[in-house]
């Protein structure tokens, strides 16, 4: 009986394994990206207003309906002749079309197409914003990881330090209250580690979030590389791929077609249509005749005046609006490389000594306190030392990869991976 318990806690327990293992789901940046393009309600939500956009092009670009009129005149029921009650009728058909001047439909599917791609451009850069909200949730997730990875390296360390001190103090080498000291400093180092497993937890629903995904927590994780490395590409470049690619620049600069384009159509619009008509009719004795008609408005007051002046207005008011956005763009681009150039100053000396130095500290001092050479102050110091240093550079690590994350927002595009 009890090798048939232990067979089915196996088999339990192996099952348990490849359900969890198929649950996991991974992502890394590219997934995270697809990810959110495809199921980001906000960016579904611009590509319908997208589509809208483009079916008022097709009413822009509508002809006037012609008119068609028909009426009977002159019927008198009433006559002395009972036999011909409609012998006096005069019958018309007549028709009327408005034709519209100065290329009103092709100026008013001009604007409404400018006004699609404006949209284009402002849903582009919706998804520019978002993706640097994604990017900074995915290094959390990320960063928090390695912070859980250290605290855990550092407990697991500790622990092994108290093995020795435990034997230690059974030999006599230690007081009760040497060791007492040294467990109580314990606590720090789980409090460390569920720290970071609940901030970890944080990161990880804030990146649900912005994904739409209802994957349990517990069975998202992201891989990715939380490192740094050195940029030589110099500003003014990243200067330069800003101007050509951000789209809320671009979108300014479309403002401005658009609102000569409506300048345009104010003037034509106070222009005057003609309206041609025709009839077709009979008078008795006249069998039938026909006639043509055209009707010119007298536009002896100008109303689209107040139009002419207002477009003409935005023209100037979106050409500052340019200007604005493109200072927008430098002061962006500006910010974000001096953040990454700070963060690569300080993790250049955190590579090539601090790091080095704090481990070999620890380890130091370790190594005498055990062995009688240095005070439990001094072993408690380092071990404290050591773990500030580690903290720092994953979160200078952090820093620089949000940096990174910020110089591509300003540029338009991923120019830093």
């Amino acid at each position: 009986m009890r090798c048939l318990s232990r067979r089915v806690t196996l088999v339990l327990w192996a099952a348990w394994t490849v359900c969890g293992a198929f649950g996991q789901k991974t992502l890394t940046w590219e997934e995270a990206k697809r990810q959110l393009l495809s199921n980001n309600p906000t960016l579904r939500a611009g590509q319908i207003g997208i589509g809208e956009s483009r079916a008022e092009e097709i009413s822009a670009f509508l002809r006037p309906n012609p008119d068609l009129t028909m009426f009977v005149d002159q019927l008198n029921p009433f006559t002395g002749n009972p036999y011909q009650p409609f012998s006096n009728t005069l019958p018309l058909v007549s028709g009327s079309y408005l034709h519209e001047r100065e290329h009103k439909r092709e100026l008013r599917r001009q604007s409404a197409q400018e006004g699609t791609a404006i949209a284009v451009s402002e849903l582009t850069d919706q998804e520019r914003n978002l993706l640097f909200d994604l990017r900074v949730a995915f290094v959390q997730v990320l960063q928090q990881k390695a912070v859980v990875a250290v605290a855990r390296e550092g407990l697991e360390y500790y622990d092994r330090v108290l093995e020795v001190s435990s034997a230690r103090y059974k030999v006599g080498d230690i007081a009760q209250v040497d060791l007492d000291r040294l467990e109580l400093q314990r606590v720090q180092f789980e409090s460390d580690l569920e720290t970071a497993r609940v901030n970890l937890r944080t990161a990880k629903i804030q990146l649900l979030a912005l994904l739409n995904d209802r994957t349990p927590v517990e069975e998202l994780d992201v891989v990715g590389r939380f490192d740094f490395a050195d940029i030589s590409t110099p500003l003014e470049d990243f200067r330069q791929n800003a101007l050509q690619n951000r789209p809320d620049l671009r979108a300014a600069l479309q403002a401005v077609d658009k609102a000569r384009t409506d300048y345009r159509l104010a003037v034509a619009n106070g222009s005057t249509d003609p309206t041609f008509g025709w009839d077709v009719a009979r008078d008795p004795p006249i069998p039938a005749f026909f006639g043509v008609s055209i009707t010119i408005p007298l536009r002896i007051f100008d109303r689209n005046q107040g139009e002419k002046q207002r477009t003409q207005l935005d023209i100037g008011r979106q050409q500052h609006l340019v200007e604005a956005a493109r200072a927008q763009v430098f002061s962006d681009v500006d910010s974000a490389y001096a953040i990454l150039q700070s963060n690569l100053t300080l993790l250049r000396k955190y590579r090539a000594r601090y790091l080095q130095q704090a481990a070999r500290v620890r380890e130091t001092i370790s190594f005498s306190y055990q062995h009688g050479g240095a005070s439990l102050l001094d072993f408690l110091q380092a071990q404290q030392d050591y773990r500030g240093i580690q903290l720092s550079y994953l979160s200078l690590v952090g820093s620089y990869m949000s940096a990174a994350a910020q110089l591509n927002l300003a540029v338009g595009r991923e120019v830093i991976q």
